[in-house]
């Protein structure tokens, strides 16, 4: 299987499981006093220190958590209470979920990016929360994060920031972004499923979300993953570039009758999205599955279901927005791999536009 889905679930990196392994030599719990317990702390600790040296936060200022789900969750109960919480209309299901149905959606342009002057007229009024992710998981678009957050202070606005999909593939900065909280996901960037992060901006108090034992400066209760978070933290390595494969793929994919969308915009190197016209994006999704390639239709997070997508429908695309895969490669992408995208993509489109006409 050539497995073009990384913005799912990255591979598991060398690294990342070679250090869960030797965390699950580990006996003790975390807040233990004993010796085993100190063993356990100080691996809990290494790992703290390397994110906030990656990702420029004071080590106590990250709290741990299972994933990026439960770290937005945590931002948006913990910053948005009293608070208007104002979102981009391609923000994860996620993020959009835990912001509820009173959230105010600022809108995109045909690439996905956000429109700083509507979020600007929206930051009038009373305090607000904005949640706005760093790079789309659908299309790669990376956001203004930085004008965005310059808005926030002057309106005296919190933001918090996902940055799952863009943790890994390309420089993250909690302070350089100006972010009062931001989100990571462990397997988003090659270690282990079950480990995530909220990263906070200095003297940023947050209430829990999961009350417990303490754990985490008090901020999330529950004894923590210590394999997940090691194998999480083992996995901070360089970003690679693979913008030179995304490119071959998607000049492929176009000469077969394909289009590849939100190409305008600055996005992360590793993801392309391309739409066949006339041809829906779960047929699309199955017969690359038959073919051997694993790619997806929009988020991997909706209980398997392949359904239109949210993103591409606030860009304004139309029918193209049922009609597109998202490809996304992995660290370990090879040419091989584009070669086996491109024989089995060119097939289909072209046996799936006989069919059609």
């Amino acid at each position: 299987m050539t497995y073009l889905d990384a913005n799912a679930t990255e591979p598991l990196r060398p690294s990342a499981r070679a250090a869960v392994l030797a965390a699950l030599d580990s006996v003790g719990n975390p807040s233990s006093v004993h010796g085993p317990g100190r063993a356990a702390r100080r691996l809990l600790e290494d790992a703290r220190d390397r994110l906030g040296a990656r990702f420029g936060a004071a080590p106590g200022d990250i709290v741990f958590t299972s994933g990026g789900t439960e770290a937005n969750a945590l931002a948006i109960a913990g910053l948005g209470g009293g608070r208007r919480v104002i979102v981009g209309a391609t923000e994860h299901d996620a993020v959009r979920a835990a912001a509820g149905g009173a959230a105010v959606t600022i809108a995109v342009d045909r690439d996905g990016v956000i429109d700083l002057a509507t979020l600007a007229d929206a930051l009038r009024g009373p305090p607000a929360l904005v949640c706005l992710m760093l790079a789309n998981n659908e299309t790669g678009t990376i956001q203004p994060v930085v004008q965005a957050a310059a808005l926030c202070r002057a309106a005296g606005a919190f933001l918090h920031v996902d940055a799952v999909q863009a943790a890994g593939r390309i420089a993250v900065n909690v302070a350089e972004l100006g972010a009062d909280s931001l989100a990571l996901s462990g397997h988003k960037l090659g270690g282990p499923l079950g480990a995530g992060a909220l990263l906070l901006a200095p003297g940023r108090a947050l209430p829990p979300l999961i009350v417990g034992g303490g754990q985490e400066r008090g901020r999330r209760g529950g004894t923590p993953p210590l394999p997940a978070i090691a194998g999480f933290a083992a996995a901070l390595e360089p970003p690679r570039d693979l913008a030179a494969l995304r490119d071959r793929a998607e000049r492929a994919a176009i000469a077969a009758g394909g289009t590849a969308l939100a190409t305008g915009a600055a996005r992360l190197g590793n993801t392309t999205c391309l739409a066949l016209p006339g041809v829906r994006a779960d047929t699309q999704v199955m017969a690359l599955d038959l073919a051997g390639i694993a790619v997806s239709a929009g988020a991997a997070c909706s209980s398997g279901k392949v359904a239109r997508s949210h993103v591409l429908d606030a860009m304004g695309l139309g029918g193209l927005a049922g009609e597109a895969i998202r490809v996304s490669l992995p660290w370990n992408a090879t040419e091989a791999d584009i070669d086996a995208f491109i024989a089995a993509y060119t097939a289909m489109a072209a046996r799936l536009a006989r069919r059609a006409a």
